[in-house]
């Protein structure tokens, strides 16, 4: 088992990773009868993207001796109605400048492939920007 997903009341959540015991919470959106005082479920894919765009990125540079320490992204995330699903996710990545051209590329390639990216549905549009600017 992964994780363990306990219903709170009043449209919340308590998610435990079983193998390390750590814990978040989910809330409903405002915008869907919730308090917004967390991470949506639909927050939590959308952040999922960008988490996995930076480990797989950490795993190669680790490779390529490239530090991306402070490495931040922005995610934006966009919903449709009818049905209420994740339209688009936008994410924006500020990373080093004192990487090459080479490993830059290596890099972006990596994480326009990590496995959350194949995971998402195709028609959830995916914009995803790399600012080498820190």
């Amino acid at each position: 088992m992964t994780a363990k997903v306990t219903y709170k009341g009043e449209l919340r959540t308590s998610c435990e990773h079983v193998a390390s015991e750590s814990v978040f919470a989910t809330d409903a959106p405002v915008d869907n009868n919730g308090l917004g005082q967390a991470f949506s479920p639909t927050d939590t894919v959308a952040t999922g993207l960008a988490s996995c765009m930076l480990t797989m990125m950490g795993i190669k540079a680790t490779g390529l001796s490239v530090n991306l320490k402070e490495t931040t992204a922005s995610v934006t995330k966009h919903m449709a109605t009818n049905p209420r699903r994740i339209s688009k996710i936008e994410v924006e990545l500020h990373l080093p400048t004192e990487v090459s051209d080479k490993d830059k590329k290596i890099l972006e390639h990596t994480a326009n492939t990590c496995p959350v990216h194949y995971s998402l549905h195709p028609d959830i549009e995916k914009v995803i920007s790399f600012n080498w600017d820190l």
